[in-house]
Formats: C-alpha cells, structure tokens, sequence
C-alpha cells in the first residue's frame, strides 16, 4: 500500500466509528471498530507516517461525525475536521511506537494504558467550550446500555471511551501478535474493558427514589412560523388539563415574544398553568429591551413568571459567530447565526416546585449545553432533583443530529443519577431514569405530548463522578505527557534492537621492516 493510499484509508477507517451512534446505532461495533485504524498506524513505516495517518484518521472521524453541520458552517467543516483530527497524530505515534513489531510483553502492556489516554486527551482537549464543547464522544456510544454506563457514574463519558479504545488496542495486539503470553495479556484487558461496565452496573447499590414526579413533554412538531408554534404549544398542552402532572415542558425557542414585556402572551401561558395544575417551563428566544437577543428558560407558574434561567454556552456557528469580523463571511454561504445571541452570566437551579407544594429544584439546561458533563454535574452537586433540557434542531431535522443529540441525556443521567428529560420542537424528546434507561421517546416523525412518571434524585445523592469530577480526563493527560517525556528522554531504538555506537577506529602504527 502506497503512503497515499494509505492516508486515504485512514480517513474512510476514521469514518467508521460514527456507524456506532444513532441513528446506526451499532453499539457492539465499537469494541472493535477502531481495529482497522489502528492497523494503518501500527504498520505505517515511520513515526512521521504514524502521526499524519492518525490526522488523517482523526479528520475523518470529525467529518462523519459532523456532517450535520454544514447547513450551519457550510465550507467551513473541512479546516474544522482538519484541525480537530490534528489531535489524533498523537494517537499514531502511540500506536506505532509502541506495537510495532516485534512486540514485548512490556510494550504491550505500556499499549493498552498509553493509547486509551492518548484517546482520551484528545476528546477532552476537542471538547473545550470555546473549541465548540463534546460531541460525538466514543463513550457515548453505549448510550442504549445503562449496565455499561455504570463507568459513567464513576468516570463520566470519558471512562467508557477509555474502556472502549481499551477493548480495541487488545483486539489489535491479539489479532497481530504470536506470543502467547502478550496474546493472553491482549484478551485478558479486552474482556476486562467489555465486562467492567456490567460488572460495576451489578455490584452497586441503587439509592432508593425519593418520591416522583409527573413531567409531560411538548413537541410541536414542524411549524410555518413562531405564532404558529406557540399556537401548537399551546394546543397540545390543552389536551393534558386533567392528568396530575407537576411540570410540563416546552422546547427551546417555543414562544420569540420577551415574556417580560409581553403581558398578553405571559397570561395566556398563566391560564394555562392554572388549567392543568402544573408549572409551565417555556423556552424564550427573543429579543430583549436592550435590543440583543438572548435565549431563556422561563417558568411560568398561575402568579406568572417565577424563574429564568439564560443559555450560557452558545453554539458556535449556530448562535454566535467566533471572531466575527474575521469569519463573518460564512454567514453568507451557509445558515450560520447572522446575529450573536446574549450569553447568560453563570449557572443556576431553576426552583419549581410540585402540584402537591414538594420543593422540585430543576437543573435546567438549553439544547447544546446538554453535551457539557460538567454542567450537568453542577446541577446534581447544587441540589437538582432532575435535569431538564429544552432542545430546538429543527435545523437538522432529517440528520443524525436529533437521535445524537437525544442520547445524551442517557450519559447525564448515568453520571449524576439524576433523571433527565428533553423537549425539542420538532425531535427528539425523549426521557431517561435515573441510570440512563429510556423511558419515553418521541422522534422526529411525531408531535404531541410524552408524559412520563420519574423516580426522582434525593438532592443530597451523589455519583462517583459527581465527587470525583473529572479524574479520569485529567489522568490520562498525566499518563499521555508522562509517555511523551519517556519516548524523548528514551533512546531511539530500532525494530531490530537498540542502536549501537559506531566502532572506534583503532590507531594506526607504523611498521618498519626488520
């Protein structure tokens, strides 16, 4: 195989990964589907081949796995997969140097911890907010299966992926190596990575619910325009009057009227709350009285406005544009935002309460923030008794971006215990107990209502992961950097064996005839 041809695969193996979300949704494959990757980069001839293979291979997976958003950033996507699979160059180098035959028990075990870190590093590195925050996080790929999201609630999204690039570096050295010894090791940590999950998942005691709570979510469905929309709101929230429910939820961006000013549009959402006994959670995106427009949680209880929570970690593209006096070009090929939205000043518990009068403190978080796990994390440390995302991406609605999205929700719930539930207008909403397992779900085809009873959190319960914070990320930097300084400090060794010295040169004498 030629170097370029070589590439080329790399970038169709990266591509691969993405078949294991939704709406593939092939799980299983993630244990093994990063084999054929990390095949190129073992093989490659140089540690430089290594290195542009595994960016290759990184832009391929930032390609598949984003594809949705070119509506959003148009042309813009193909640096944005060049840059963030630049981070996967160290992954080759890892890989080749410490696989590459002949292989020692010693670098096969140094393997298995090293590349997983290397993994890991990278997606906690892409996943900084102002880079555009996690997405598409090999971890969340086992969102279908709370037995192994029993590593979310210790480690977060970072220790199932670590788990699973763990299961494919044995998968590599077992399909690729002869000694048994380094075999066995290889098969021994793969079963292990796979097994860990269930294994913590059957171990652990569940706390006990403290109490329930009856959520009914609104899913307008496709709209001609806003009116239209808070009109459907209120239509499918008529039907529920009746049914005991603590809190109904609207999607984002269901009503574009600045319900601070907006006497009228604020009572008709009152009548509402009175008629059906619950709190109304409405989502606002509209322009305020300094002329900027922000985008907002709005409880509504039958006295009126009781809490507002404002978005504070926008969408790049989406709602703000990044150095826009460089980069406002792209607003004109492609949907990006014409217009910067407000972000909020800081985080903070929507405080609700029941229809019996039981305080229900709510973390609520809008749309993309729900891809942040230390958002989500925050809410459960500062009481939440359920998480709550409002969700508009009717942009992508004939993507994999909705299903993506709405799995989401299984990993917050499994790395804080708490309950999550997601409105979106238009899909998918969708809610989840308390170790991740979907309870209810509305896709994309569909409008209505979902109402769903949820065993809620005890506000003081508290994950590993909710005590730990992010431990696992932050370990496998220390391994990933500790691994650089030993391969500089070390000496180069060829495949053969260490490098020799040249021999001296003895000193010549000089001879005289007898």
């Amino acid at each position: 195989m030629t170097p370029r041809s070589a590439r080329f695969a790399a970038l169709l193996a990266g591509a691969l990964p993405v078949l294991t979300f939704p709406a593939p949704g092939l799980a299983a494959l993630a244990w093994v589907v990063l084999v054929p990757g990390l095949l190129l980069m073992q093989h490659s001839p140089s540690g430089r081949e290594a290195a542009v293979r595994g960016w290759w291979f990184g832009a391929g997976f930032i390609l598949a796995a984003m594809y949705w958003l070119i509506p959003s950033i148009g042309p813009a996507l193909l640096p944005l997969a060049v840059l963030f699979g630049a981070l996967q160059a160290a992954l080759g180098l890892a890989v080749r140097r410490l696989l590459h035959p002949p292989l020692t028990l010693r670098r096969a075990l140094g393997a298995l911890v090293v590349v997983p870190s290397v993994w890991v590093s990278g997606e906690y590195a892409r996943s900084w907010h102002a880079l555009g925050g996690p997405w598409a996080l090999l971890g969340a790929s086992q969102w279908q299966h709370p037995a192994v999201l029993a590593l979310a609630s210790v480690g977060g999204a970072w220790l199932v992926s670590a788990a699973v690039v763990a299961a494919n570096t044995g998968a590599v050295i077992f399909l690729t190596h002869r000694q048994v010894s380094v075999r066995v090791l290889a098969a021994g940590v793969a079963v292990l990575a796979v097994a860990s999950g269930p294994l913590l998942f059957a171990l652990r005691t569940q706390p006990s619910p403290a109490g329930q709570a009856a959520v009914a979510l609104v899913q307008p469905g496709g709209t001609a325009d806003p009116d239209t929309r808070f009109d459907a709101g209120v239509r499918i929230t008529t039907r529920l009057i009746g049914q005991p429910l603590d809190l109904v939820v609207w999607a984002e961006s269901s009503t574009t009227d600045d319900l601070d000013r907006d006497t009228a549009t604020v009572d008709r959402l009152r009548s509402l709350s009175t008629a059906t006994g619950a709190q109304l959670l409405v989502g606002e995106d509209a322009r305020k009285a300094d002329g900027r427009i922000s985008k907002d949680a709005v409880l509504v209880t039958p006295e009126g406005i009781a809490a507002r929570y404002r978005k504070i970690r926008l969408v790049p593209f989406g709602e703000y544009i990044p150095l826009r006096p460089a980069l406002g070009w792209i607003a004109g090929v492609s949907r990006a935002a014409g217009e910067n939205r407000v972000p909020g000043t800081g985080f903070h518990l929507v405080q609700a309460d029941a229809h019996d009068g039981r305080p229900l403190p709510l973390g609520v978080l809008i749309c993309f923030e729900s891809a942040f796990p230390d958002m989500s994390r925050t809410a459960a440390d500062d009481g939440a008794r359920m998480l709550v995302y409002q969700s508009s991406t009717s942009t992508f609605q004939h993507t994999w971006a909705p299903a993506q999205h709405a799995s989401l929700g299984a990993l917050r719930a499994a790395e804080t215990g708490r309950p999550v539930v997601q409105a979106a207008l238009t899909g998918d909403s969708v809610a989840y107990d308390r170790q991740g397992r979907r309870l209810a779900h509305l896709d994309t085809s569909a409008d209505g209502a979902l109402t769903v009873r949820l065993p809620l959190a005890d506000p003081a319960a508290r994950t590993w992961y909710d005590r730990l914070g992010d431990w696992a990320p932050v370990s496998a930097l220390a391994v990933t950097l500790g691994a650089a300084a030993l391969a500089l400090l070390r000496p180069r060794r060829t495949p053969e064996g260490p490098a020799t010295a040249a021999p001296a040169t003895e000193p010549s004498r000089t001879t005289t005839d007898a």
